[in-house]
């Protein structure tokens, strides 16, 4: 079971040709969504005090595609984007095998979507253009549907021959690997996905409170109104209780957290 709920420590095919790659088994939770609409989607200002974000996850994760379409696509109301440098990483527990192939955590096809998004991301470089084509093609995963996300292309009227292209051509793969090696070089090493990034300081399990972090983080003068809303509602709640969220851990964690588990329990039934 690649996909599990876990609270951390105190202390802390498509047409499209696949990868050789290996295949674990794929586990789903149950969504339902209502995708909005991106016509109010606006371009990035020019304020040098913005926020760095960056997320770090892998497209077939359900953890994943959930925090984008119910929680990144918040960036895009009020304005908040215009103080948000957003970076979208699509490796997540994926793995090198040797040879400069891969096989990523929930199957050969979780390394063709993963590559497929790393190419829209190369062929739309802002970030106004290419989170629509990652979210489309995440809201169908959320709906156990991502088996039609060339459908994508057609609702958003972009032409598929770029990232086709790009990903025919091995430039994808390249993309990738690329992709591989930041998420590798991550310090604090990322533990899971979805992995959420504020100015260079992981959120952990807080992940879906990033706007809080991004409101905190901002040295600009923008007032903008989600930032002023928290604020009231952190006043009124006095703080709150910590939340801890779901996350799909990289697998030999959870062999080891299964097998740390069992000791426990053989050392408990000795006593």
């Amino acid at each position: 079971m690649s996909c599990v709920t876990f609270l951390r420590p105190s202390s802390q095919a498509s047409s499209m040709a696949s990868f050789r790659v290996a295949t674990p088994s794929l586990l789903f939770c149950l969504f339902f969504f209502s995708p909005p609409s991106f016509l109010a989607t606006r371009p990035f200002g020019s304020d040098s005090s913005k926020v760095s974000l960056v997320l770090y996850y892998e497209s077939l994760c359900p953890y994943s595609a959930n925090f984008i379409v119910n929680y990144l696509v918040k960036l895009f109301e009020d304005d908040l984007i215009s103080i948000v440098d957003l970076k979208l990483v699509p490796w997540g527990n994926a793995k090198i095998l040797g040879n400069d192939t891969f096989k990523c955590q929930h199957g050969p096809y979780e390394c063709l979507l993963n590559t497929v998004e790393a190419c829209a991301i190369h062929v739309l470089p802002k970030v106004d253009e290419h989170f629509p084509f990652i979210y489309c093609v995440e809201s169908l995963v959320y709906q156990h549907k991502y088996a039609q996300w060339e459908s994508c292309f057609e609702k958003l009227g972009l032409d598929s021959k770029p990232i086709s292209d790009c990903y025919s051509s091995g430039f994808g793969k390249e993309l990738e690997l690329q992709y591989a090696a930041e998420t590798n070089d991550l310090q604090p090493p990322h533990e899971y996905v979805p992995w959420v990034v504020v100015d260079g300081q992981p959120l952990y399990e807080e992940y879906q409170d990033f706007i809080s972090y991004i409101c905190k983080a901002y040295k600009g003068t923008k007032v903008l109104k989600a930032c002023s809303e928290l604020f009231l509602d952190a006043m009124q709640k006095g703080g709150g209780n910590k939340h801890f969220y779901p996350v799909s851990y990289k697998e030999e964690d959870v062999i080891l957290s299964l097998s740390a588990q069992m000791q426990q329990m053989k050392m408990a039934a000795s006593m």
